[in-house]
């Protein structure tokens, strides 16, 4: 069954987390996704400082001399509050830069019998993770909308739209960029489509823990070798795959 596959294939990923390879993807994303976090928030409190003037006059309270500092502080606080929600697609677009890291990882040690993978160029995974950054940062952007008028309608509702709506793009997103790397895209894409399923139901259980701060900084990685495995066990034979971790 393709939930006992998922399953298998995480808990394969999490065997190799002390692989040094993935280590080095881990450094990486998290030094990229919070250097862009802080900058972002630095360049928007920046502006809002600039757009406001320093002395304003203000109805009852005339002259004023802290407007620009109150709205400054609150946009960068705003900030944090959002990124709680925006790791998520920051974190995982650029894990996905160095995802042929991790899948070579993955496919060195548990499937030694394939041949060396044609790595995606670097361009080509650059326009794909900007458009996957643009996608999921928009999806989120108005799934917050959504959330906050759940959350006051049925707040049950509120996580599990969210963790929907992220595993439906996370899936689909990192096993177009394991497949492409064996069939190329648009072989990758039929795959997808005839496996939409069980790629929407492992990307849903990688998206609930992203939503965990700090768990959220490794689950990129950990999501990358699940798809890896579940992409091999999607489309090759049960006596073609590599054996299981016990017979090693």
């Amino acid at each position: 069954m393709a939930l006992g596959l998922i399953f298998e294939s995480f808990l394969r990923a999490i065997g190799q987390l002390s692989d040094p390879r993935f280590r080095r993807v881990f450094f990486i994303g998290v030094f990229l996704a919070l250097a862009l976090l802080i900058g972002f928030t630095a360049a928007f409190a920046w502006f809002t400082d600039w757009l406001v003037p320093e002395d304003l006059w203000l109805p009852v309270l005339g002259e004023v001399h802290w407007v620009d500092d109150l709205l400054s502080w609150s946009a960068v606080f705003l900030l944090l509050f959002l990124s709680v929600f925006l790791m998520i697609p920051v974190a995982s677009a650029i894990t996905s830069m160095f995802l042929e890291d991790v899948a070579h990882a993955v496919e060195a040690k548990h499937y030694p019998q394939l041949p060396r993978a044609q790595p995606v160029s670097f361009w080509d995974g650059l326009r794909d993770t900007v458009n996957f950054l643009g996608v999921l940062l928009l999806a989120n952007l108005i799934g917050l909308i959504v959330y906050v008028i759940l959350f006051f309608i049925f707040p049950p509702a509120a996580p599990l739209v969210f963790w929907g709506l992220n595993g439906f793009l996370l899936g689909r997103e990192y096993f177009m960029l394991v497949a492409m790397r064996r069939v190329g895209r648009a072989e990758a894409k039929r795959l997808r489509s005839s496996h939409s399923g069980a790629i929407w139901v492992a990307g849903t259980l990688m998206a609930i823990p992203l939503s965990v701060p700090l768990l959220n900084l490794v689950i990129p990685i950990i999501g990358a070798a699940t798809f890896t495995h579940l992409y091999h066990g999607l489309t090759t034979p049960l006596h073609e795959r590599g054996s299981p971790p016990h017979q090693r």
